[in-house]
């Protein structure tokens, strides 16, 4: 057993199908209480890493403990020690609400002097009392997501797994969601989480960025943020957003360029003499310049430029 004390510890941790090198070379640690997020585009190695560290995977090598137990070795104590949840959410389409909960409650081993008050506490927390003979197929991308949750916390693990848990619900069912994910934390739980959407990475304590397999960067939101500091980031809105991208994207001190909504947001590394370039190359193509103003860097920004960095490396 390992007597870090962390709740999660991966050391050079490797999985390879075949030829396919699917988690290459990952280390990390995450403590007790953390929101642990792990970013990334999807086949980016995200889901593999989590199905290994819930030992439902056999790494190739290295090393992964989970609450001090080794995942290699001891995977059915590991098992009793999380909760997992998948972005198909693992629920029975054909069983009720309370139906589903009762079946999880007898898979995780909850004590059956416990099972009434613990089903009790998902329906609450899922705000399905009341509708606990519900068909599970008849509810909401939401309202499933709740459950599901609640479902995989029904043995009051220490460590939850969430794959991509967010993932075709919309925005309003995403931002309760993270709310629920703050209450577990706050009550001492460990999450960790896998997105590909970039926003959430705000909700997190710390996150991982991941991209083909390995972590390029890892941090607190803030402090990835900052790694950008030394480039300064512009809002560009034109009448032609392609045209405008296609006239700047290879101009002297245009570092990258990508669209955001109806605009373009564009990394520069002088913010004076490049935005004064790109004002006058815009309007030698005749292309009005609608605004062009600093802003500060998103997560989804950082992520760009740090994939843009790599895509540079491997050329």
């Amino acid at each position: 057993m390992n007597g870090n004390g962390w709740a999660v510890e991966i050391r050079h941790l490797v999985k390879t199908f075949g030829s396919f090198v699917a988690v290459d070379n990952v280390s990390l640690q995450v403590p007790k209480g953390e929101i642990f997020g792990f970013l990334g585009p999807n086949g980016a190695g995200k889901s593999t890493t989590i199905r290994m560290l819930c030992g439902l995977l056999t790494p190739t090598s290295g090393e992964a403990y989970v609450n001090g137990l080794d995942v290699a070795t001891q995977p059915e104590a590991i098992r009793k020690n999380l909760g997992y949840m998948s972005q198909k959410f693992s629920l029975y389409d054909d069983l009720t609400v309370e139906e589903n909960i009762d079946f999880f409650a007898g898979m995780y081993g909850v004590a059956r002097a416990l099972r009434a008050e613990r089903r009790q506490y998902v329906l609450e927390l899922a705000n399905l009392t009341g509708r606990h003979d519900t068909l599970t197929r008849t509810l909401s991308g939401g309202w499933k997501q709740r459950l599901a949750l609640g479902c995989a916390i029904l043995h009051d693990p220490p460590i939850l797994f969430l794959d991509e848990p967010t993932s075709g619900v919309d925005p309003i069912a995403r931002r309760a969601f993270w709310g629920f994910i703050h209450d577990l934390s706050d009550s001492g739980h460990t999450v960790f989480v896998s997105t590909h959407y970039m926003d959430e990475a705000e909700y997190c304590h710390r996150v991982a960025l991941m991209y083909r397999g390995k972590v390029i960067a890892l941090g607190t939101p803030a402090e990835l943020k900052h790694g950008l500091d030394s480039h300064f980031l512009l809002n560009l809105n034109s009448a032609d957003p392609l045209a405008t991208m296609r006239a700047v994207e290879n101009l002297p001190g245009v570092l990258d360029v990508a669209i955001f909504g109806r605009g373009l947001h564009v990394m520069v590394d002088d913010l004076d003499a490049t935005g004064a370039r790109i004002r006058q190359t815009l309007g030698d193509r005749n292309i009005a310049v609608e605004s062009l103003e600093r802003i500060a860097p998103s997560m989804e920004d950082v992520f760009v430029a740090l994939i843009e960095a790599e895509e540079r490396k491997a050329a």
